[in-house]
């Protein structure tokens, strides 16, 4: 509780002072170039003290355990480069998977076995200004810890990407969860920073006072109501679920006869749900600018928000670490983003896919800011794509940002409405939870990620051989299981209730060619 205390008194200074003082393009443009010229010395410098000079880092295990000293890498950086010098470390056992960064597995090397949780992945460098949860794929969710001056420097991201795209001084909407989860309320922030005030913040859930959320209740509503206080208010958050999207689209169609089509947050799919609910309400949404995040942006989803007369954009990023991916204004691509490497680096590895004898290119991705709330080095994301040099001629570019990753796809895990459960999570559904209830084995389960007209979809395969399955009560066995944990994990499930995500197909479940059958298959 004192630590809460604490924690809050901080947060209320550090909100006033991050508002008070709106950050000009100037100011982004030369804190983005200072970060650039620094990135090895920063780099060094969190090393020597967030891992060599804690002895509770987990990394610091792994670098003794490898017999490499502080000297070692300065020595690799200063010859070599950081990326270089990561790939060497990644193959001398320097690395975290994804499962142990979520504290899910033990840290395994030859000769080396120790467990870890989440928060020993914490940035000791960084500053605890307010907390709140990843989307909790993982258990109850990871514990994000916030800093104002991390959300200052993404500021200047933001105030690259309007920019770039001619959107300042559009009205600007959002469509996303309150807190626990992180990215809706460091958006609205970040626009605050930069001298863009949203107008309207529409929640898919409610944003009333539950005992087990009382502190992301309190920490939401010291920021809308003390925001007015500093006169710079900021929304307040209005129930809108997912049937209702016809009210959403309606806001955007009033913003376009105003005159000025709005600049719009939100995920992928609510934005198709937004342009679909326009097209048969006879809505006019046309110009409307959408900002998508937290899924991938396929094709399909590209070609619904087109007939709707709307632009996109979409920002690619980590809970843990915030944006790691900024729209390319000339893309090669749908997806196409800048690497924000003055921010991170990031290594490719050919990476096998479960037990299949599929590959992918798979991300790992380290920190090089010491405000970042996760100290990463060399730490899986989960996520592949294409990573290439290219020089687009846009302004990120002239920023320095010449690495671009685009058709950015997860290998496991399931991704729909913004929200996210790892493969692994559902290993437990598949051999245990599905047999026992509805009949048959291990292998006659399986979930696969699809996308049906513009809506990813998560369906869950069952051979024919377990016989008569009343569906609806196995996806709320599914979603039941999915949701049994508190914070944002639950949060998650009843999002995909709502949207009715999951769906039951009913065939034999995919094999790979080695003839195995996995709990998650990649399509």
């Amino acid at each position: 509780m004192f630590d809460d205390l604490k924690m809050f008194v901080r947060y209320v200074g550090g909100l006033g002072r991050f508002l008070s003082r709106p950050q000009t393009l100037e100011e982004s443009r030369r804190r983005i170039e200072h970060h650039m010229r620094t990135r090895e010395e920063s780099f060094l410098r969190i090393l020597e003290r967030g891992v060599f000079s804690n002895p509770k880092s987990p990394y610091r295990r792994l670098f003794t355990h490898a017999g490499i000293e502080l000297g070692d890498v300065a020595r690799g950086v200063r010859h070599e480069g950081v990326e270089e010098t990561l790939e060497k470390l990644y193959h001398q056992g320097v690395y975290i998977t994804l499962d142990e960064f979520k504290g899910r597995r033990p840290i395994q090397r030859p000769g080396l076995e120790f467990p870890v949780s989440p928060s020993d992945f914490d940035n000791p460098l960084s500053a605890l200004d307010y907390e709140t949860q990843t989307g909790g794929s993982r258990g109850t969710g990871t514990r994000i810890i916030i800093d104002f001056d991390l959300l200052a420097h993404e500021a200047a991201y933001l105030h690259l990407f309007l920019t770039a795209f001619d959107l300042m001084g559009r009205p600007v909407g959002f469509w996303g969860p309150i807190p626990p989860a992180a990215a809706p309320m460091k958006n609205i922030l970040r626009s605050a920073k930069v001298g863009v005030s949203p107008e309207r913040w529409f929640t898919q859930n409610r944003w009333t006072l539950r005992l087990d959320r009382w502190k992301p209740f309190l920490f939401t509503a010291y920021a809308v109501y003390g925001s007015r206080l500093l006169g710079k208010p900021l929304p307040i958050p209005e129930s809108m679920p997912l049937e209702r999207a016809s009210l959403v689209a309606r806001w955007l169609a009033a913003k376009k006869e105003d005159g000025m089509p709005a600049l719009f947050y939100t995920n992928p799919s609510s934005g198709v749900r937004i342009c679909l609910a326009a097209k048969e309400t006879g809505l006019d949404i046309g110009g409307t600018f959408f900002r998508f995040s937290a899924e991938p942006y396929t094709s399909a989803k590209a070609r619904l928000v087109s007939e709707a007369g709307c632009n996109t954009a979409s920002f690619y990023g980590m809970a843990e670490i915030g944006n790691i991916g900024l729209p390319c204004a000339a893309p090669s691509a749908l997806d196409d983003v800048h690497l924000a490497i003055d921010k991170l680096a990031v290594i490719q590895r050919n990476t096998p896919v479960g037990e299949s004898e599929l590959s992918v290119g798979a991300l790992f991705y380290t920190t090089l800011l010491p405000s970042c709330p996760k100290l990463m080095i060399n730490v899986g994301s989960g996520d592949y794509g294409i990573l290439e040099d290219r020089r687009c001629g846009c302004l990120l570019e002239e920023m320095g940002f010449h690495q671009h990753l685009h058709d950015i796809r997860s290998y496991d895990k399931l991704t729909s409405e913004g929200m996210t459960f790892l493969g692994s999570e559902l290993i437990s559904l598949v051999e245990d939870v599905l047999p026992a209830r509805f009949g048959g084995s291990p292998t006659d389960y399986q979930f696969i990620e699809e996308e049906e007209a513009g809506l990813t979809k998560v369906s869950i395969v069952v051979s024919p051989r377990v016989g008569e399955v009343d569906e609806g009560q196995l996806i709320t066995t599914v979603l039941s299981v999915l949701g049994s944990f508190p914070g944002s994990k639950k949060m998650m499930a009843e999002r995909w209730r709502e949207a009715a995500t999951p769906r039951v197909i009913r065939r034999e479940p995919y094999a790979t060619r080695a003839a195995k059958i996995l709990p998650l298959h990649i399509l």
